[in-house]
């Protein structure tokens, strides 16, 4: 299918106006002179920006594709994955954001050194800096491709126009363009995946009808309550694995958290996340919608010949182009539509390694750095990684199969960090001995069943495929859920698997939690083996007492006995208090500025954790 004229110029204005966005905050305010205003947008957000750049951050084109996808395959039980969010979302406002807001950090990894030593806090930074080039060269690259394939739309026209113009607004506007482009391009998001459920619905006598099409070929799905965790999708997969997987996102990962840490308030940063609930259940509801509507429109208008061999997020934009051809300008919105998906994501991706290589790899190798150098260094390392995203697309465009491998990388990471992060926070029995060999072990252990998985569900080694379809591990979010279930199509095979062929049949929904449980277990072995960390060397506001907040039944005398000796938490809850910057690398005052700063709570004589209740 051609564009018009119309669509190229809808198109165009999309990157204009992400541009123009990127250009204002680059030339207002403070003109981006400090390394809080171009990484942290000063600290002065509200939520409801936050709230959708938080939304568009992993709201991938890929998702876009292939959320659809899943439901004309395998009918709506994806759809169940809308049920974790509530705890997915709930623990992080509740856990994360109070602990890693108060500490007044830059850098989620920072952290990691307050809670352990410098030696873990550079293992988390460069296991995070290896999963994010990974993942922005692919997913510039793979919606380009399927884009190419359909359409016509050339492959590196739009590979090199999305990089580029992401690099400009983020580079010149620092995180506060990121956030309002993420808000801009999360609206054209919505309105393109409206616009093809609309007219596709239109097209086939109304959704009513597509409903009950649906449901008299079996793809309306029932809840499934089989407990057996190689099932591919069930109710608990999707319900309670996902809870692993949405906090391995919106918990620990710094494209996240510096959005938490750039809100104006600890309480807006709350509402930001509490926010994203609804939206994320209007996407999931608007992608699994475009799935219904497009099997029954292929029903009734096979989009492709029966013998055709197209991959599925293709199928999806066969289906969006028959669909709109015949309506000026919506095929324009949609591809605008898939770009924003792209910029959202690859933006973050800039901004927060950015992020991380100046506040854990730069900064405490040169304490002295001057404000101005350190602003500039900062955007070089936008730059840089901006341009480092082109390359690794091109990387990825010679890859072939290992591809695939290269994708699921993304996902296999997010699991072993998330557990990184919960050792340290809900057990301070934990050193940090046990916390980088528990990381290593739950890679290890990621990568292991990842790539047994990958290939023994493309048949390597004459290995069948997995029974339950799962095609890439994925711990990381929407991205790479749907990677996981659209770039290869399983053959789910008559027999069932023994021995390793059925450890690596474990649902890829289930990841996560076991990823993380690997790091919590072998961390904490570890840590007993050699020595548990001294209760006098914890920083009480490093700690999240989970076992005194779930038993809070027992006797108030036995309940410190359950922070390990940490002291006692306080119950005041400052999330009204607006705290800014104080210049510090990493955010914290010196022992004995406490009192100077008003009683913040970040000094020494206030030196109790802090957190609001469930």
């Amino acid at each position: 299918m051609e564009f018009t004229v119309i669509d190229y110029i809808i198109f165009a204005l999309l990157l204009v106006l992400s541009s123009a966005i990127g250009l204002f905050y680059a030339l207002s305010g403070d003109r981006q002179r400090t390394v809080q205003e171009f990484l942290l947008a000063n600290r002065n957000m509200g939520c409801l920006p936050v709230a959708l750049s938080l939304l568009a951050t992993f709201q991938s084109a890929v998702a876009i594709l292939g959320v659809p996808s899943e439901i004309y395959r395998f009918g709506t039980e994806y759809w169940f994955l809308g049920c974790s969010y509530f705890l997915g979302l709930l623990i992080p406002a509740h856990v994360f954001i109070p602990i890693f807001y108060r500490l007044h950090i830059t850098s989620s990894y920072e952290y990691l050194e307050l809670r352990f030593n410098k030696t873990v806090r550079i293992f988390g930074t460069i296991t995070f800096i290896f999963q994010m080039v990974i993942y922005m060269g692919v997913v510039l690259y793979v919606p380009a491709l399927a884009l190419n394939a359909v359409t016509g739309f050339d492959l590196w026209s739009a590979v090199l126009t999305m990089g580029l113009v992401c690099t400009l607004y983020t580079t010149l506007g620092g995180l506060k363009a990121v956030i309002w482009t993420d808000v801009f391009q999360t609206l054209v998001m919505f309105a393109g995946q409206l616009a093809v459920i609309v007219v596709g619905a239109q097209r086939v006598g109304g959704m009513a009808r597509v409903w009950r099409l649906a449901e008299q070929e079996g793809k309306i799905s029932g809840i499934d309550l089989n407990p057996d965790p190689f099932e591919r999708h069930t109710f608990w997969t999707l319900a309670v694995g996902g809870v692993f997987m949405m906090l391995s996102l919106y918990g620990v990962n710094q494209a996240q958290v510096q959005r938490y840490l750039s809100a104006r308030s600890e309480r807006e940063a709350k509402l930001s996340c509490y926010a994203v609930f609804p939206c994320q259940q209007i996407v999931l509801c608007l992608s699994c919608l475009t799935g219904l509507v497009m099997f029954v429109y292929d029903q009734e208008h096979p989009l492709v010949p029966a013998q055709s061999s197209i991959s599925s997020d293709q199928l999806v934009l066969y289906f969006v182009m028959d669909v709109l051809r015949d309506v000026p300008g919506l095929p324009g919105l949609f591809v605008a539509c898939l770009f924003s998906g792209s910029l959202s994501t690859i933006s973050s991706a800039f901004n927060s390694l950015a992020t991380v290589t100046m506040e854990d790899l730069v900064r405490p190798h040169f304490p002295g750095l001057p404000e101005a150098r350190a602003t500039l260094l900062s955007k070089l390392l936008a730059l840089g990684y901006g341009l480092l995203c082109l390359g690794m697309a091109y990387v990825s465009s010679m890859l072939g199969p290992v591809l695939q491998a290269a994708i699921s990388i993304f996902g296999m990471v997010g699991g072993p960090l998330l557990g990184l992060f919960c050792l340290g926070m809900f057990f301070p029995c934990a050193n940090s001995t046990g916390a980088i060999v528990g990381l290593l072990s739950g890679l290890a252990m990621a990568f292991w069943v990842g790539i047994g998985s990958l290939l023994q569900s493309t048949g390597g080694a004459g290995s069948p495929p997995a029974p339950n379809g799962t095609v890439l591990p994925s711990v990381g979010g929407n991205l790479t859920t749907v990677l996981a279930t659209t770039l290869l199509t399983p053959t789910p095979a008559p027999h069932s698997p023994t021995g390793l062929q059925k450890f690596y049949s474990l649902s890829y929904m289930w990841y996560s939690a076991h990823n993380s449980t690997t790091v919590i277990l072998v961390g904490l072995l570890v840590s007993l083996l050699t020595g548990p960390t001294p209760a006098a060397a914890v920083d009480p506001r490093t700690i999240y007492p989970v076992l005194p907040r779930l038993l809070c039944c027992l006797p108030r005398q036995y309940r410190p006995r359950l922070c390990c000796g940490v002291g006692a938490a306080q119950d005041t809850d400052p999330t009204d208090t607006v705290v800014k910057s104080n210049g510090m690398a990493n955010g914290l005052p010196p022992p004995g500025r406490g009192e100077e700063e008003g009683g913040q709570g970040y000094g020494a004589p206030a030196y109790a954790l802090q957190e609001t209740c469930f």
